[in-house]
Order: C-alpha cells, then sequence, then structure tokens
C-alpha cells in the first residue's frame, strides 16, 4: 500500500494551509501542531511532512522550536522543509529532531553545494524538492520561477545517489481538485530507482487509491485531511496494510 505522509505547514508557529501557495490565502486549522502530530502517530502513521512556510518565505529556517516540540512528543520519522540554503542549516534542521530535510531553492540555484549534501550527509536523509510551476520548478517558498522542468531537475542529481523527491504540483496544491496523476506516473516510470512522493491536490481516499494502483509509492495529504474529507480513520486503516 502507497505510504500516506501527512503535512503540517507552519506560519509563526501554527498549523496552517494555503491555496496554490498564496501567502494572502491562509487557513488555520492547529495552534499547535504539536497536537494534530500526535493524532497521526496515534493513527499508526509512521513519517510527517513538516514545511516550515516562514522559513521558506525568509531562506532560513524559522520554526525549529515546532520541529523540535513535534519530535519530542511524537518520535516519528520528520521529514521538514522550508529556507534550507546552507549546510548550517541542514544541520540545525537535524539537530532539532528532524530525520529527513527538503531541499529545493538550493538545488536550482546551488547545484554543487546539493550534491555535496548528498554524499555528506546521505542520500537517504536529503530530499529533492520540485515544485512545479507552468511547467517549470519554483523556488524560493514558491515565490520565484526557475527555467528548469522537474525532470531535468532530478536527471541533474540521479547519478550522485539521490533516492527521494517530492514533486508538488503548485497549481493543484490546496485546492482539493485532485492531482495531476500524468505527471507523477511520467516521473515515476523515467526513474524507477527514485521515490517520488506525489504532492498537491489530494482531494479523497480515491485519489490516493488511483496512486496506489499507479504503483507511487508515497504521497503527501494535507487540506483533505483538514477539511474532513478524508479522516483519521481512513489513515489508520491504510496504515494497516502498508
Amino acid at each position: 500500500m502507497i505510504e500516506i505522509i501527512p503535512a503540517i505547514d507552519i506560519i509563526g508557529g501554527e498549523c496552517v494551509r494555503l491555496s496554490q501557495g498564496d501567502y494572502d490565502q491562509k487557513t488555520t486549522y492547529f495552534k499547535d501542531p504539536s497536537e494534530v502530530a500526535v493524532r497521526f502517530r496515534d493513527a499508526g502513521i509512521r513519517r510527517l511532512h513538516l514545511v516550515d512556510l516562514d522559513g521558506a518565505k525568509a531562506s532560513a529556517p524559522k520554526n525549529l522550536a515546532v520541529l523540535e516540540k513535534v519530535a519530542a512528543r511524537t518520535g516519528m520519522d520528520i521529514q521538514y522543509g522550508g529556507g534550507i540554503k546552507s549546510a548550517e542549516a541542514l544541520k540545525a534542521v537535524f539537530d532539532s529532531g528532524a530525520n529527513r530535510a527538503i531541499c529545493g531553492s538550493v538545488a536550482v540555484t546551488k547545484p554543487d553545494d546539493f550534491r555535496r549534501w548528498l554524499s555528506d550527509f546521505g542520500a537517504g536523509k536529503v530530499i529533492l524538492g520540485a515544485d512545479v510551476k507552468n511547467g517549470f520548478v519554483a523556488t524560493h517558498g514558491w515565490l520565484e520561477s526557475s527555467e528548469v522542468s522537474a525532470e531535468t531537475l532530478i536527471e541533474q542529481f540521479a547519478g550522485d545517489g539521490l533516492s527521494q523527491v517530492i514533486c508538488t504540483d503548485i497549481s493543484k496544491d490546496g485546492m482539493l481538485q485532485g492531482p495531476t496523476f500524468g505527471l507523477y506516473e511520467e516521473l515515476q516510470g523515467r526513474f524507477p530507482e527514485i521515490d517520488i512522493t506525489v504532492s498537491g491536490g489530494i482531494s479523497s481516499m480515491d485519489d490516493i487509491l488511483k496512486l496506489n494502483d499507479m504503483g507511487m509509492r508515497s504521497v503527501i495529504v494535507g487540506k483533505a485531511f483538514y477539511e474532513g474529507r478524508i479522516t483519521l480513520k481512513q489513515l489508520e486503516e491504510c496504515s494497516r496494510k502498508e
């Protein structure tokens, strides 16, 4: 069964969700992100996706205290992203309790640094974030666009031990309209040795089951859970089948 990874997006220390990455379209769900993290853990979920939206905007992690609290309360496998632009920031994220770090902008702007991190920290700990907008990878909290496609970016590091990629279709993120199935099918088929995590647009368990049937290995769920379209009971049932 495909692994379901719940997302906790953080602004000002609170659990929020944006629509299409727009900071002006923000909904707050939990004042204390660790509260919902405990619920996920108790439902049998093993891995969490924490996104520091303040950090993404500021180009430096800003919610490490939240990470520390979630890690201490849950003991879960946590992947953390947002503003990781230096080796010092990467180390601080690991020291604060993350098991894996998501790096996107730096892979586009400083590919040699990202390649070095894969080597120094291990491919199992460094995840490539390939967030796509109009066919090209967006950077700096989705506020800037590059001229690099997700496929080109992944290809750039495929020979360096890259083993994990999170690909978010920004146009679908938070819209509850279903993911861009073809995009993920194409990427996973092109890079079978790399785990391509689906992110953006999940609206129901039907979307997740379709991705599972396609052979996708992991999927991030955010707004669909917070809006009640996917329940904790459903997450618990799926976690038993993994």
